[in-house]
């Protein structure tokens, strides 16, 4: 049984589903309703090389918010769900990931304990039918979800959806890298016992 969990949530604003495998190749089957969120779910799970499929029905008549929201909720929990115990597995990872012009800082720990320190700037509202200030929304819901200490900063950008997508791709490799094993770790690693 590899590291695997299927996640779904329904409410009154959305209706989502997520099927995630940890250890995958990067396949993805997602539909959001929201073309450019769609773009950035695929780019995450390609490049951290995760199995994602992700069906979400929500009240996009409104807005985005709910869907994207509820989405990093789902998604955060199918990690937590995913990673099991943790034993074994390296904990913190980190990327510093270009996409021309950007650059976006990702690092993370594994630690149970969520956090998020968010340092992205936009100069637009929207990429597409994508909200930017989702952005954060979506980090914040997958962090607290999940249990994770990320930190996202943006050390260089001016065009909007490279800075959003170098954020996706650099948590997608940092997170995989934070889920690697290490033969020399015996049971987590923590001091605590547990993680």
């Amino acid at each position: 049984m590899g590291r695997e969990a299927y996640i779904a949530r329904k409410t009154g604003e959305t209706d989502i589903s997520v099927k995630l495998n940890l250890d995958g190749t990067g396949k993805t089957q997602i539909n959001t309703g929201i073309g450019f969120f769609n773009h950035m779910l695929d780019s995450f799970a390609r490049h951290g090389l995760f199995d994602l499929e992700v069906s979400a029905d929500g009240d996009l008549d409104v807005d985005s918010h709910h869907t994207i929201e509820d989405t990093g909720i789902v998604l955060g929990q199918a990690i937590k769900e995913a990673a099991g115990d943790k034993k074994g597995i390296k904990r913190f990872g980190e990327c510093i990931l270009p996409m021309d012009e950007s650059l976006v800082l990702c690092a993370l720990d594994l630690s149970g304990r969520p956090y998020l320190m968010y340092n992205l700037g936009f100069s637009v509202p929207k990429v597409g039918d994508f909200d930017t200030e989702m952005v954060h929304e979506f980090f914040y819901a997958v962090s607290y979800s999940a249990g994770i200490n990320l930190h996202l900063k943006m050390l260089d950008g001016v065009n909007n959806h490279h800075i959003i997508e170098a954020s996706f791709k650099a948590f997608a490799k940092a997170l995989d890298m934070a889920l690697g094993y290490d033969g020399r770790i015996a049971g987590v690693l923590s001091t605590k016992g547990s993680l």
